[in-house]
């Protein structure tokens, strides 16, 4: 079955983010010119996603104001001859068709998910996380798009960390079993780095199938008290294949200051109207 739909969670607090994140969602801090969250949004509709299906929360209204129309603004930018930013104002609430689900309760990632059961419904679907953005040629969801076409289950995103950083995502033990390809024997939620059983780890994509929502209702929670993807990802591993894929590109996790600033960095060059100027400030600075 085609995939036409994407789950992308932003109903949490951003605590690594604080102070920052107390007032504005963490989703809506700008790398270069844009949210995020629209980055985020972009990759799946370029990936081919129909719709998308955002999990919000209190405080999350200025992420819903961002893909919806703004006419005053845009009356302003109209009158005053300002139409290439204008239709950039405007491509932010045609990219994609957006339905709005509240989290009532912040009770992990898979209660996130299984929020989502009701407007999904019965089909496979894509879940993307705001925490990582993920620079590629063509965008990660794709890539994945294209590994589940081929094996038919769920597809995980992974990427090798630093052994000593396993305590900080979910890790597979996996064979390889394509290029890039891991057929997943199970997997563990943040282990300790003597207990992990690779330095594969769970990077913020997901293609799943719509039985992880029969999982998660009976979901124990686990670690932090919260109900865990990864814990009803390694049930699912028991009974059907789960497949991780190591994505081409390079993933900034933006939730965090270092791969905040990388990012911008990044896409900062990518900018040709920023490269030279960016280029010759960080020579500057780094040359004081």
């Amino acid at each position: 079955m085609r995939i036409r739909k994407a789950v992308i969670p932003v109903a949490g607090y951003g605590t690594r983010c604080l102070p920052a994140s107390k007032a504005i969602p963490k989703e809506m801090f700008t790398i270069v010119d844009r949210p995020t969250i629209q980055y985020i949004v972009e990759e799946a509709v370029a990936s081919g996603i129909e719709q998308v299906i955002m999990i919000t929360g209190k405080g999350k209204h200025m992420i819903e104001d961002h893909f919806d129309f703004h006419y005053e603004m845009e009356d302003v930018l109209f009158r005053k001859k300002k139409h290439a930013l204008l239709e950039e104002v405007r491509r932010a609430c045609s990219i994609a068709n957006i339905i709005s689900v509240r989290q009532k309760r912040l009770l992990g990632l898979g209660h996130a998910v299984l929020c989502a059961k009701d407007v999904v419904g019965r089909e496979p679907f894509v879940v993307l996380l705001g925490d990582d953005l993920i620079d590629s040629e063509e965008p990660c969801v794709r890539q994945m798009m294209d590994v589940y076409d081929k094996v038919g289950e769920a597809v995980v995103a992974v990427e090798r960390v630093p052994r000593e950083d396993t305590n900080r995502y979910g890790i597979i033990d996996a064979e390889e079993v394509d290029e890039r390809v891991f057929r997943v024997r199970s997997m563990v939620e943040k282990p300790r780095p003597e207990d992990a059983p690779s330095n594969l780890a769970v990077v913020g994509r997901y293609i799943l199938p719509p039985e992880i929502f029969d999982l998660l209702e009976d979901q124990p929670v686990g670690h932090g008290g919260e109900i865990q993807l990864t814990d009803a990802l390694a049930r699912l591993c028991r009974d059907r294949a789960v497949y991780g894929y190591e994505f081409e590109g390079e993933r900034f996790d933006v939730g965090e200051k270092f791969g905040f600033i990388q990012a911008n960095l990044v896409y900062g060059l990518k900018d040709p109207q920023l490269n030279s100027r960016l280029k010759d400030f960080v020579k500057t600075r780094l040359g004081k």
